[in-house]
């Protein structure tokens, strides 16, 4: 068995990158559409964790602008010209192969937005995952009312939070 790695996303991954967000998340459930117009927009961004034949997580980064969450479960249609943050729309990992992939796509989705000329990383934190991402640099953000509407979609348990990567 090898080592899981992280590679470029293609249409044909869909179907288990489906699977796995049923699986990883069934209350926030998104169309396959979702993930497919992502990975049409900014491939750069969509990666999935590989291991032999199959796919065991998967995650979608695209530039986007700060305290402005995309609608789950909704459709960008385009990506805006003066973005000014890379937006991880989600990493998702089976169970068994967590240890260290979700640091390793954050690793290589910063490389990316440096390499972009972006200076910071965006997401939402849901369910109980908010201490991985402080692990990983990342800090809440205080939210208005207009971003904490938008966070209740998300779950109650919801955080924005960015990565400042000209502090690290």
């Amino acid at each position: 068995m090898s080592k899981p790695h992280w590679r470029p996303a293609h249409a044909s991954d869909l179907p288990a990158i489906s699977t796995i967000a049923a699986r990883i998340h069934p209350d926030l459930p998104e169309r396959p559409t979702v993930f497919a117009e992502k990975m049409r927009l900014y491939p750069d961004g969509c990666r999935v964790l590989a291991m032999d034949d199959g796919i065991v997580g998967y995650g979608l980064a695209h530039p986007w602008m700060q305290h402005r969450i995309p609608p789950l479960d909704g459709l960008l249609e385009q990506l805006p010209g003066d973005a000014d943050c890379l937006y991880l729309h989600d990493v998702a990992v089976l169970p068994d192969f967590r240890g260290g992939a979700a640091r390793d796509y954050v690793l290589a989705i910063e490389q990316l937005a440096r390499a972009s000329g972006i200076a910071t990383l965006a997401l939402v934190s849901v369910y109980a995952t908010r201490p991985l991402w402080e692990r990983l640099g990342f800090r809440p953000v205080t939210a208005d009312a207009e971003l904490r509407a938008k966070l209740a979609t998300y779950g109650d348990s919801a955080t924005y939070m960015l990565r400042d990567l000209a502090a690290t």
